[in-house]
């Protein structure tokens, strides 16, 4: 794996300080293209003894890695809360290791390359490292937080396809599995829904929300009933909104008031 790191600084508004945020570019032997990253680090940062809590933020489908940015002023929030905020660009990989390409494994480059380089790079706390998504970022992030749930303290989602077998092929998940049919098993295999069984008997805490009126309702709901039948520690906001920024501008908050309680 080979990078780049581009830092340049940003003027917040409302401020007269100037504060760092990286770009790093990943090339990455296990992704089809170059990976940018954004990270957004707090205000005061620069201490050498202190460190800090990071989240993941995964982007959705057709998004990229500023999109997030682009709802919630990533630096406003990593300033507020104290976090380390980590944008890196999904594609639309689903945040998966894909059986039908083999430049497209998506948690191996995570696990292998992103997640070990942050800890090296910047005052991260490996004890406080969370991960949350919007939409496929939504599914995504519970995912690679179900794949090693060891390495988190927590994970959350929002607006997540909970169930793959209920999106359509427009979305690409056909082609990163082979071109099953959407009802076959290997889409329910992939899905956060099938996974979710390894938090039972854990004390690992996870936040999930969805819109009333977003296609991926039912599917979080469905998600909601497996958790409490399984008695897994999940707290399940369903609120009314639609699948869309000004739904994913309220949530965040959400996801990280509750991230923050946990720290606490």
């Amino acid at each position: 794996m080979k990078y780049l790191i581009k830092p340049f600084l940003i003027l917040l508004l409302f401020s007269n300080s100037l504060f760092a945020q990286d770009r790093l570019i990943y090339n990455s032997t296990f992704l089809s293209k170059p990976d940018t990253v954004l990270i957004f680090k707090p205000q005061t940062y620069n201490s050498q003894t202190q460190q800090w809590p990071v989240i993941y933020l995964l982007n959705g489908y057709g998004g990229n890695y500023n999109q997030w940015n682009s709802i919630m002023d990533a630096q406003r929030y990593a300033n507020e809360y104290g976090f380390i905020i980590v944008c890196p660009d999904g594609f639309n990989s689903w945040y998966i290791n894909s059986p039908a390409q083999k430049n497209m494994q998506y948690q191996r480059f995570f696990f292998e390359e992103l997640y070990p380089d942050i800890l090296k790079k910047y005052q991260a706390d490996p004890s406080k490292i969370f991960i949350s998504g919007l939409s496929m970022g939504g599914h995504g992030a519970l995912s690679l937080f179900l794949q090693q749930p060891n390495l988190f303290l927590s994970a959350g989602s929002t607006s997540g396809a909970m169930d793959l077998r209920n999106l359509t092929t427009k979305y690409g998940i056909a082609a990163l599995l082979g071109n099953p049919e959407p009802q076959s098993d290997i889409w329910y295999q992939y899905s956060v829904l099938s996974k979710i069984d390894v938090l039972a008997g854990s004390t690992k805490q996870i936040l999930f929300d969805c819109g009333t009126e977003d296609p991926f309702y039912e599917s979080n709901n469905a998600l909601r009933r497996k958790c409490d039948s399984l008695k897994i520690n999940a707290s399940y906001i369903s609120q009314p909104g639609q699948h869309n920024r000004n739904y994913w501008a309220k949530s965040i908050r959400q996801q990280f008031n509750f991230f923050s309680s946990l720290l606490k």
